[in-house]
């Protein structure tokens, strides 16, 4: 017969531990933006579902981890590839500067201005 007691203080803090982490996570912006948005890649359409959750994490799309406006306006569900790739894309802009966005000037020159005095001048 065994003598072994259960310690119930000892139970009572692993769950009180337990109850505190689970409040943390749920406060925090993946939990809200899980919440928020569906569970689908926002830019290669992958589904998720509770199997492969962790695949999809949340990106903040001005790259400040500390903006979390509980609107989640600065989240964006990314799948793992999509989320490197954003990440990618950050990093090269910063590291060679952004010259995929440039302003290109409207074209001015107009190759047919002259065209009828041209033409009228070949008669």
């Amino acid at each position: 017969m065994s003598t072994d007691k259960v310690d119930h203080s000892k139970f009572d803090k692993i769950h009180a531990d337990q109850l505190e982490y689970n409040a943390k996570r749920a406060s925090g912006y993946r939990e809200q933006a899980l919440k928020l948005y569906p569970w689908i890649c926002g830019r290669c359409a992958r589904e998720f579902n509770r199997k492969n959750l962790s695949e999809l994490t949340v990106h903040h799309i001005d790259h400040n981890h500390g903006n979390n406006p509980s609107d989640g306006s600065n989240w964006e569900l990314l799948c793992l590839y999509c989320h490197d790739e954003e990440h990618t894309k950050f990093v090269n802009q910063v590291r060679y500067g952004n010259n995929g966005s440039t302003v290109v000037k409207a074209a001015t020159h107009n190759p047919f201005a002259d065209l009828k005095a041209k033409m009228e001048a070949k008669k």
